[in-house]
């Protein structure tokens, strides 16, 4: 009888999940997954120049190419209208299109100038901090335009 109302417990609290969850195939989903990607390949630069993981100049490097590429998927995920309100984006996303593009456009500069930096071997941790700053400040200043939090 137990295992009976267990399972049957952890039925529900799986339906209930599913309905608060946001469908990986909508565009919120996808822009998501890009994002948490590009979050976490960030991290590991910040990891490596902070010395809390050891630097690796290849794994700097395939980030710093991963990176690139992430930073040029999202904004087709973006609609040209508003399609929840389970979004963290501030209504300027779809209000103040041009300066949504512009920033989404210096992110990639960024980027593309953090995988130039990691052509000049051997990769000199204190010469890619600088390019790193600016990839997380061109984050940070997205963010503060357009993100809730």
């Amino acid at each position: 009888m137990t295992l009976k109302k267990l399972s049957l417990a952890l039925l529900a609290c799986l339906t209930l999940t599913a309905c608060g969850g946001v469908d990986p195939n909508s565009p919120l989903g996808k822009r998501q997954a890009i994002f948490k990607q590009m979050l976490k390949t960030s991290e590991d630069f910040g990891g490596m120049l902070r010395g809390r993981i050891p630097f690796d100049g290849a794994r700097f490097t395939a980030g710093a190419i991963k990176l690139d590429s992430l930073s040029q998927q999202p904004w087709q995920h973006f609609p040209q209208v508003k399609e929840t309100d389970k979004t963290s984006a501030k209504p300027e996303v779809w209000e103040s299109q041009a300066r949504f593009q512009e920033l989404a456009r210096q992110l990639e500069g960024a980027t593309a100038a953090l995988v130039v930096a990691t052509t000049q071997q051997p990769l000199d941790p204190v010469k890619l901090g600088p390019p790193v700053q600016a990839v997380e400040d061109a984050c940070e200043t997205c963010h503060k335009a357009f993100r809730t939090h």
